[in-house]
């Protein structure tokens, strides 16, 4: 049963692009869809983690917006802080699933039995992970990948019972 989503960033959550403001402000699109079902795996008791190489201010905001468990931004060795946030929460590795698009990501992976990536991910990546999706980042493939879980684990009718009151 997977307890905890841990989330890359830039490909994943957003398409990758960054764009900057003439203010030198940093800007990134979120798509409604991936928050509405990391949202909703939250509500329904799960734990969620974002781990990225990145600090945005725009993606602790997001975070907060969805109830994200944990927001770790800066992390050279993401595998490292899976480790430590998995320690804190007593969730084993075994009872996580892991979504991100590129080599930064690999060292995390490859901790974890359930493993995703978006359709435009690095093809490394993509090819090693357990459940390839066909969405691309930013596209809805975070959504894709709780979708399947929600699935997975019997939650589907508790999810859409959060909708239908």
């Amino acid at each position: 049963m997977i307890e905890l989503i841990v989330i890359d960033v830039d490909g994943t959550l957003t398409d990758g692009k960054i764009f900057y403001s003439s203010g030198g402000e940093e800007i990134k699109a979120f798509n409604i869809k991936d928050g509405l079902m990391i949202k909703s795996w939250n509500t329904l008791g799960k734990k969620s983690a974002i781990i990225t190489g990145r600090i945005s201010n725009m993606v602790e905001r997001r975070a907060k917006e969805l109830n994200i468990t944990y927001i770790e931004q800066g992390i050279r060795h993401k595998n490292e802080k899976l480790k430590e946030i998995c320690e804190r929460e007593n969730i084993s590795l075994s009872n996580v699933a892991v979504i991100g698009d590129d080599m930064n990501d690999y060292s995390m992976m490859k901790m974890v039995k359930r493993t995703f990536a978006p359709f435009d991910a690095n093809p490394f990546i993509y090819d090693f992970v357990s459940d390839p999706l066909t969405k691309k980042g930013g596209e809805g493939a975070v959504g894709e990948m709780i979708d399947i879980l929600l699935k997975e684990e019997n939650l589907y009718d508790k999810f859409l019972e959060l909708w239908v009151k």
